[in-house]
């Protein structure tokens, strides 16, 4: 089972770039694409975390960038739509209306109990 996460890398990797997405040089768990639809550059981000993908959009209506590529995948894999994110990889993320925050309080109270314990 330990290779498992390997296995569907070696299958949703190259799915990934023939369906367009440029595969990140610095970090080879990113793809990137863009398009631009009525003068608008739409672009999408998927980065990739064992067997979750993590999506970035702005435009995500019918005919979007992102309802191509979730459609694709939906055909191509038995996936789900987990709705917004609110936490990857311990980091805790917040947004509102023009901004988004990211925390990772778990991970410095964890620090914190183990190096300046009481």
């Amino acid at each position: 089972m330990a290779q498992a996460g390997r296995r569907w890398q070696r299958s949703l990797f190259p799915w990934l770039r023939e369906w367009g997405l440029r595969q990140c040089e610095t970090d080879p768990c990113v793809f990137t694409a863009q398009r631009t639809v009525d003068g608008v550059v739409q672009k999408l981000v998927v980065g990739c975390y064992v067997d979750d993908l993590f999506t970035l959009y702005a435009q995500d209506g019918p005919g979007s960038l992102y309802a191509d590529f979730t459609t694709a995948l939906a055909e191509r894999w038995n996936v789900e739509d987990e709705g917004p994110v609110s936490d990857l990889l311990n980091v805790d993320i917040t947004r509102d209306a023009d901004s988004i925050l990211l925390r990772q309080e778990s991970y410095i109270a964890q620090l914190v109990s183990t190096f300046l314990p009481d």
